[in-house]
């Protein structure tokens, strides 16, 4: 690692802007550029999610020698179903390409440690640009644009730091910045339905029956909704940012301009053709 590059953090280039740079494709994961930092960072426990205990910076017996996963279609029926859902919005490339160059730390040993470190970081700061990306699409929120727009800027100015500086970056600090601000631009798109909405934020909503439920413009943020029964039910501009919807029943359900839904929410759930989805997210193969 050059003397430059271990001090300060990486420059844009002239004319780059952060829509270039953190736009949608380059949200979304690229295995084939990614030194497989998912099968190796994340610690996990045997489970219903997970075969076998793992600990952080330990490589999946799964992980083949060309960073690739030997049960990769077989990840359900093995017993991985976690992997299926797991999402790193393009942060494994981003950390593998650009913050370590394309050094492979199997092939540079002396990256591993480091690099394993800020994985973790980079998927917070790609996950907030995810959001923050959705939300200059929603015109209820276009008053906060310029705020929006602002908060994307400095957290894709934050994705280009070198290692060290990212391992020292107070991200809960800037997730809470964000979030409030991604509060807010969820309050304006679910005022747009009138009436009084459904505030479920945080509620424990495991294996609820809410069939055919109105829940248009409700507030599910980080809402338990495991194996809930939502089949038939109106989540239209309903905000859904961090609700846990693994084993939800979503058969035949609106989620149409549902706020900061994404699609590893939706690989956890269950539904069918008749589930209809934001026009950005697609349905699970398994459905």
């Amino acid at each position: 690692m050059s003397e430059n590059r271990a001090r300060t953090p990486a420059e844009p280039q002239p004319g780059a802007s952060p829509e270039s740079e953190g736009g949608p494709a380059a949200l979304r994961a690229d295995c084939t550029s990614c030194f497989a930092l998912c099968c190796v960072v994340p610690a996990f426990s045997a489970s219903v999610d997970f075969a076998i205990d793992k600990n952080s910076g330990q490589a999946c017996p799964n992980l083949q020698r060309d960073s690739r996963c030997g049960i990769h279609t077989r990840l359900r029926d093995k017993g991985f179903r976690g992997c299926t859902v797991y999402d790193c919005f393009g942060a494994g490339q981003k950390v593998s390409q650009v913050t370590f160059g394309g050094e492979d730390w199997r092939q540079a040993p002396r990256t591993a440690q480091q690099m394993f470190r800020v994985f973790p970081v980079m998927r917070d700061l790609h996950e907030l640009l995810w959001y923050l990306t959705e939300a200059l699409t929603l015109r209820p929120a276009r008053s906060l644009h310029a705020e929006l727009d602002a908060a994307l800027r400095e957290t894709e100015r934050l994705t280009r730091y070198n290692p060290e500086l990212l391992m020292e970056l107070d991200v809960p600090a800037h997730r809470r910045d964000v979030n409030a601000l991604l509060l807010r631009a969820g309050e304006l798109v679910r005022a747009e339905v009138r009436g009084k909405k459904k505030d479920h934020r945080g509620a424990d909503l495991i294996g609820a029956r809410l069939k055919g439920a109105d829940l248009r413009g409700a507030n599910l943020r980080g809402a338990y909704l495991i194996g809930a029964d939502l089949s038939g039910a109106d989540l239209r501009m309903a905000d859904v940012i961090g609700a846990d919807f693994r084993d939800a029943d979503l058969r035949g359900a609106d989620l149409t301009g549902a706020v900061f839904l994404i699609q590893s929410q939706l690989d956890a759930a269950r539904g069918d053709a008749g589930t209809k989805l934001p026009p950005a997210l697609r349905h699970p193969e398994r459905w």
